[in-house]
């Protein structure tokens, strides 16, 4: 599902990473709906109708379960070689990345000033 191999440089890595979850998420909310719709229409009905139902709607909610944990595991392993990327990237560019930082705070400071 995600792409947890280490970055090949491309620079696309947060971009995969947010283009899956976001996918994994729209599949997670409509799981819970049709699991919310499914335990809904068992409330009306008793016997074996309502029994299948509700299993059918409990099941569908342990598949989204199932889905935010493998997600949440692999976003854990992304962030963690993309802070790894970053680490390497400032030791091997100290002065580059103190003038971005202090660039920014320089932007920050006149947005800041101006109120």
């Amino acid at each position: 599902m995600l792409d947890t191999n280490t970055r090949t440089g491309n620079g696309n890595g947060a971009a995969t990473l947010n283009g899956n979850v976001n996918a994994v998420q729209t599949d997670v909310k409509t799981l819970v709906k049709d699991a919310q719709t499914l335990l809904t229409a068992a409330a009306a009905l008793t016997g074996e109708k309502a029994d299948e139902m509700r299993s059918r709607g409990m099941a569908m909610l342990d598949v989204a379960l199932n889905k935010a944990h493998q997600v949440q595991g692999q976003a854990i392993v992304k962030g963690k070689e993309l802070a790894h990327s970053a680490d390497v990237y400032v030791k091997d560019n100290p002065w580059r990345t103190i003038a971005a930082a202090a660039g920014v705070g320089l932007l920050v400071g006149v947005i800041l000033g101006r109120r």
